[in-house]
């Protein structure tokens, strides 16, 4: 451990005078506090739950280790945090390999986390995962029942506590965003005892009065906190009046990363307060910019429409003609129409008359010689009966060619020759001796007639 500064002492022992002792700083006076803790106490094993998690930008996780009666502040830098094989959430139960040492700048006694594991997990996280499951396979967060946002609302209802920093939030982000919009604001405390029971009666005080009070969107907000703060909106029955409200509901409840029961109920989830009155007001504002870049479109477009119906306008004041013009300007056309009519029908003429004469000369060429096909004729009707006689003569020959081989090779023939076919009992044809035992009956076929024999010996 560091030596403490040394004190001047007089010969009595006591000392010597104030004015002698050395000052130290502030600064020099953390530095040996943490020198101290950090030599006295080496890495050791802490557990506890985790409360107020921070994840910085930075990549550093800051949170609260604590248990029923005492908690520390304790800081993971991102080389360490970034190692984690799981993402600490708040109410979790955890194991910290930590140093413990002193923060100089705040005088903040502290844990440097070096290592994190799992202990289990913390009665109030254990607890929003019983019910968000319990929920789920209720169906009470499926995608298919979350209801759409109006585009463009009429009033937007706001639950939640009138001295709430959200509200604030709310309000200057619609304020800047819709101004025209109306907001309804239905107060209830958002932290305590018996909040999730008034903030059950706002949504339905809300729902009751949304046509009078002339809303069709409903916020539900609260800022930041820890588990503990905002357990009001882990609840089963405010879940339930979410998805029993008669209006849309947006959740906009902690920071981004805080996630409770009313979230997976709403309609929409929104990171934060200001995250549910941008989404909220999202048709509202961007209608502003549709517009600005309409104006210019339907300048234009109006432009060109008075200009075109300006141009038709004189086309159609040139066409303008008297009467007695248009009588003689038609009287024309009509001449002129059957004079082309006439020269047409000349024309046509004369085709045909030409045509017609080709025709003529064409038939007369094809005209066919009759006595010369005649001859022909009778030629073919002599070589096709002389081709018959021939054919028929050819397949006589090969029939009865065939006719005497198929003799030769008949089953009748072959007997006639001195063989015999052997039968047993059952008719079947014999074709070697160990089908048959001595005692049967065999039938013999001959040429002519056949013999019932019976077996008396059999040889191989």
């Amino acid at each position: 451990m560091p030596n403490a500064p040394h004190t001047p002492r007089d010969d009595a022992g006591g000392t010597s005078g104030i004015q002698s002792a050395p000052v130290l700083s502030v600064s020099a006076l953390n530095r040996l506090a943490r020198e101290a803790l950090e030599s006295a106490l080496p890495l050791l094993w802490v557990g506890g739950e985790i409360s107020n998690l921070t994840r910085a930008a930075s990549g550093h996780v800051y949170f609260t280790l604590k248990d029923a009666n005492a908690q520390v502040r304790c800081a993971m830098w991102r080389n360490r945090a970034q190692l984690l094989p799981f993402r600490p959430e708040n109410g979790m139960r955890v194991e910290a390999r930590a140093l413990v040492t002193l923060y100089e700048a705040r005088g903040d006694y502290q844990l440097n986390v070096e290592a994190l594991r799992p202990a289990g997990i913390g009665d109030l996280f254990e607890a929003f995962n019983r019910l968000k499951e319990k929920l789920a396979a209720e169906g009470l967060f499926d995608a298919a029942r979350r209801r759409p946002l109006p585009r463009f609302p009429r009033g937007i209802g706001i639950v939640t506590s009138p001295a709430a920093a959200a509200l604030r939030d709310v309000l200057v982000t619609l304020r800047r965003r819709a101004p025209h919009l109306p907001v309804v604001l239905y107060p209830t405390p958002v932290q305590g005892l018996d909040a999730a029971e008034r903030l059950r009666a706002a949504l339905r005080e809300a729902g009751a009065r949304a046509a009078r009070d002339g809303i069709d969107l409903l916020l539900l907000v609260r800022g930041g906190g820890s588990i503990e703060d905002l357990w009001s909106f882990n609840d089963e029955m405010l879940a339930r009046a979410i998805r029993a409200c008669p209006l849309p509901v947006v959740v906009g409840v902690g920071h981004e990363t805080d996630f409770t029961i009313a979230d997976f109920a709403a309609d929409l989830r929104a990171p934060t307060p200001t995250g549910a009155a941008e989404l909220a007001s999202a048709g509202w504002h961007a209608a502003h910019g549709e517009l600005a870049a309409l104006t210019p479109r339907l300048a234009r477009g109006l432009q060109r429409r008075l200009e075109t119906l300006a141009q038709s306008l004189d086309r159609a004041a040139l066409r303008l003609v008297h009467p007695r013009e248009r009588l003689r300007r038609a009287g024309a056309d009509v001449t002129a129409l059957a004079s082309r009519l006439h020269t047409a029908m000349q024309r046509r003429l004369e085709r045909c008359r030409y045509r017609h004469a080709a025709l003529e000369v064409r038939l007369a060429g094809r005209k066919p010689d009759l006595l010369a096909r005649i001859g022909r004729c009778h030629e073919l009707a002599r070589r096709l009966t002389l081709a018959g006689r021939s054919l028929v003569d050819a397949r006589e020959a090969r029939l009865t060619a065939l006719s005497a081989h198929l003799q030769h090779l008949a089953p009748q023939a072959v007997l006639a020759r001195g063989y015999a076919i052997a039968r047993d009992a059952e008719g079947r044809v014999l074709r070697s001796s160990a089908a048959v035992a001595a005692g049967d009956a065999v039938s013999v076929q001959l040429a002519a007639g056949s013999l019932q024999t019976q077996v008396t010996r059999r040889q191989p």
